[in-house]
């Protein structure tokens, strides 16, 4: 596979990261850094390419291949579908968009455009997330609890959207299924939006999800729980392992680790868009599936919203 030119837009925290990938990836040259603060996108391409304040600039040049869209959410509908229609396939930061119409415009634009639209829920590509969906065969319950120290980095958008999404991907991919009823609380502690959310989603089959995201904590979280028929599963993101704790007919428990080979999620996930870009095949994480992971955190959201007002109707209320 020859190397494929791609361009980054957005040299923000996460934007950088993508720059080293791309730099470092034997099936790609970085073909250009793009940020509205040029001496920040100079930083992040180190001399490697061209840099450009927007990207009318970039595509005046001339026809792109790929490009990876890391700029603030509520651009990504707009610049998305500014580059699917100049030709270029693209994979886009979650979440894929700020609404699910938004998503919707940018879904319709890749198929209408024959380009590869994925979304960036690098988690699917997280090697212990790969090694337990290979044996998860019914989930019944999870409980994942994703936790961050505060940061101000994606303060525009909701915990909901910045972290819990992640979460909310994989158990949608797990169970095949889209949440029948959502309750959901959160509260805004140190930015105007929704800092800390509880949420707890039932699905058709009849599992439970329980998903717990913070900003606003003392310690870096990222597990994950799983309970299936005779099975009980833990992953933990960060360090890529995963055990298994099974009950067998005589009700003997037995243990096990599930063989991982630890890779970076990120490396992952841009090398198998690179090859979707070479092979034409559609991505792992496609456009449809960011659609689904933004639509169920809309409902959660707007349950988020509905548990809001109750409270405030509470608190107004005379004693």
């Amino acid at each position: 596979m020859s190397p494929i030119p791609t361009a980054v837009i957005g040299a923000g925290a996460f934007g950088r990261h993508h720059v080293r990938v791309i730099r470092e990836s034997p099936h790609a040259t970085l073909a250009a850094v793009v940020d509205p603060q040029l001496d920040r996108a100079a930083a992040a391409a180190e001399g490697a390419c061209p840099v450009y304040p927007s990207i009318d600039q970039l595509l005046a040049v001339g026809p792109l291949p790929a490009a990876i869209l890391a700029a603030p959410t509520s651009l990504h509908a707009s610049l998305g579908c500014r580059l699917l229609d100049a030709g270029a396939d693209l994979l886009v930061e979650k979440p894929i968009a700020s609404d699910p119409a938004s998503a919707r415009t940018l879904v319709e634009t890749a198929a209408r455009r024959g380009r590869i639209l994925q979304a960036g829920h690098l988690e699917r590509f997280n090697p212990a997330i790969a090694a337990l969906a290979s044996i998860v065969r019914q989930p019944l319950f999870f409980e994942i609890h994703r936790l961050s120290v505060f940061s101000p980095r994606s303060l525009d958008v909701d915990v909901v959207l910045d972290l819990m999404i992640h979460d909310i991907d994989i158990v949608l991919h797990l169970t095949g299924q889209q949440p029948s009823e959502v309750r959901a609380a959160g509260l805004s502690i140190l930015s105007g939006k929704v800092d800390i959310a509880s949420v707890r989603l039932a699905f058709p089959g009849g599992c439970i999800a329980n998903l717990t995201a913070s900003r606003v904590s003392t310690e870096r979280v990222r597990k994950l729980r799983l309970f299936q028929p005779h099975q009980y599963i833990t992953a933990d993101y960060q360090r890529q392992d995963v055990s298994v704790f099974s009950v067998s007919g005589d009700r003997q428990i037995g243990f096990q680790t599930l063989p991982v080979t630890h890779d970076e999620p990120l490396r992952l996930e841009i090398e198998s868009f690179l090859e979707s870009v070479s092979t034409r095949r559609p991505p792992q994480v496609d456009g449809h599936a960011g659609l689904a992971a933004l639509d169920a955190a809309f409902a959660i959201l707007a349950k988020i919203e509905e548990h809001t007002r109750l409270v405030a109707s509470q608190l107004q209320a005379p004693a």
